[in-house]
């Protein structure tokens, strides 16, 4: 991976987004349905894209909100729909644009009063709050946010009444109806103004941030951080988690300081992330300059992205941390700490570390593994038959004290309190507590790189088959394992996965670049994670002529 010159240093006046022009292009620009990077791509994650680039407008927007309509009055989903934005600069004119479409459709929409922000977990969990021992009327929610993606973005996505990021029949279908009106003119987008869709009998204002803040004592030992007397810092990024911090301060009666209270939707406050461009990302020691700088003033810092689906942990003791390090860790914890089922499994994704394995195995609880996305976690976590589910990219929740679900999306800020949590109670942060790990298993190094692929290159990677892997051996060590399903649900990974005694790589196509992705991790050392990377694209390439 490149690193730019400009990674970690602040960004530059040059480098901030003209807010007027970006929000021009959002209502004038008209996608050129000719250009497939402009038509609606509605996955998991929901559609992202950029005015600037016709990709994320007011058409699609419009477009996308009458196809959840669709879907929902097709799903006979009646009950209220939760919308939330994040502080990203399309955000608020996306929310605007959304009400206005579900409005004129009679959709029941509770919004943040005040035209505050919310965080996707708080969607999560209002959804499923609402729908407990419900049996009809279920409620739903949108979220307006591109997540860590750079300020000139915007996203919109659709939580169906799991609570958790819409699977892949949903958002196909969201993807194609959405296109469809698209490709009409929007002639089939049912609307009405904003001043009237404020005004609906259907539009709702109320306080997501309390009932969130107050229950929060029942995922995490509140109590135990506000008895320990920790001084904590909490950088939100300048996101949605900033209204929570000092609501959370008043009602547990802990110190945590926010050290970036601003909210500026060009992030000019940031630090510049590896590629030189602003990215509120909190698993990125670059994005997170600041808050490292001030480790050794706190005894646990963390920080959230725009939407706080995500967390990042900087601890006096090794700084920010690796996301894989501080899974192991919370998981570690949990299981010795919380009084669940003994028969509840934790979700990883396939390429996050195998000290995850080695912490689960060894505490004796079954490891549900899958393919890359959290959507895989809902069931299990709605069931409560899952107890964390974790991605490698710094997104997870986790069980309430109780044993039922908390979240069936990604939670940021419970990952935050986690960290202060353990501490409290162990009088050792997350990285002590990693470093006990590494000695009881051993040190793993673990990497991701991207390499080039061709459009062709990448359809194939994402078909292979075990059996086009010719090669014995990777790194010196014979190939015990080849994967084209994740083990845990037997799903599709798009991709491949390679396994030895003393290491493995993942490799699997980006969906938005000529790339591919590798993950790798090696039990040895250094040198032998780098020969596992070498060898990996020798391998993929080989497996890909041959498909």
């Amino acid at each position: 991976m490149t690193i730019s010159p400009a990674a970690g240093k602040p960004a530059t006046k040059e480098m901030l987004i003209d807010l007027t022009r970006l929000e021009r292009e959002y209502y004038e620009r008209r996608p050129d349905l000719v250009d497939s990077t402009q038509l609606v791509s509605f996955g998991t994650s929901g559609h992202r894209g950029s005015s600037l680039h016709g990709s994320f407008t007011e058409a699609h927007v419009m477009a996308i909100t009458q196809a959840i309509c669709d879907y929902r009055q097709g799903q006979g989903i009646d009950g209220p729909l939760y919308m939330g934005k994040d502080t990203h600069a399309l955000s608020d004119p996306a929310q605007r644009t959304a009400l206005e479409v579900l409005a004129a459709n009679g959709v029941t929409t509770i919004i943040q009063k005040n035209d505050g922000v919310t965080p996707t977990p708080v969607i999560s969990r209002l959804i499923l709050v609402y729908n407990r021992d419900r049996r009809e009327h279920f409620a739903d929610g949108i979220g307006i946010t591109p997540s860590h993606n750079p300020p000139e973005d915007g996203g919109i996505k659709y939580n169906p009444p799991n609570g958790g990021p819409a699977d892949v029949e949903v958002t196909k279908w969201i993807e194609q109806r959405a296109n469809a009106l698209l490709r009409q003119g929007n002639v089939g987008v049912k609307r009405i103004t904003y001043a009237s869709a404020m005004q609906a009998s259907t539009t709702y204002q109320d306080d997501f941030v309390m009932p969130y803040v107050e229950d929060l004592r029942n995922v995490v030992d509140m109590e135990a951080i506000r008895a320990a007397g920790l001084k904590l810092a909490a950088d939100p990024l300048g996101g949605a988690a900033e209204p929570y911090w000092e609501p959370i301060n008043t009602v547990y009666h802990l110190d945590i300081d926010v050290v970036n209270p601003t909210i500026d939707p060009t992030f000019s406050f940031m630090t510049v992330d590896h590629d030189g461009k602003i990215r509120m990302d909190p698993s990125s020691s670059y994005a997170m300059a600041r808050l490292v700088g001030l480790k050794d003033r706190y005894r646990i810092a963390f920080a959230n992205d725009p939407d706080a689906d995500r967390h990042g942990v900087v601890v006096p003791s090794t700084g920010l941390m690796n996301a894989n390090h501080y899974q192991a860790v919370a998981i570690h914890y949990l299981l010795t700490h919380r009084k669940w089922s003994d028969q509840v499994a934790v979700g990883k994704t396939l390429v996050s570390s195998s000290m995850i394995d080695r912490v689960v195995n060894k505490l004796g609880y079954e490891l549900y593994e899958t393919p890359v996305g959290f959507k895989w976690f809902v069931p299990g976590l709605l069931s409560g038959s899952l107890c964390f589910g974790g991605e490698e990219s710094a997104g997870a929740s986790f069980l309430r004290h109780d044993g039922t679900v908390w979240t069936t999306d990604k939670d940021g800020l419970i990952m935050d309190l986690l960290a202060a949590e353990m501490t409290a109670r162990t009088s050792k942060d997350p990285g002590e507590h990693y470093e006990e790990l590494q000695a009881e298993f051993g040190q793993l190094y673990y990497t991701r790189i991207d390499a080039p692929a061709t459009p062709e290159q990448k359809v194939k990677l994402a078909k292979l088959s075990p059996d086009a892997v010719a090669a014995p051996k990777l790194a010196g060590d014979l190939i015990r394992t080849k994967l084209t399903t994740a083990p845990g649900n037997n799903a599709p990974i798009g991709g491949l996965k390679v396994m030895t005694d003393n290491g493995w790589f993942a490799a699997r196509p980006s969906g938005t670049e000529n790339i591919y992705k590798i993950y790798a991790e090696s039990f040895k050392d250094e040198n032998h994670l780098k020969a596992i990377l070498q060898e990996a694209q020798k391998i993929v390439s080989d497996a890909v002529s041959i498909a």
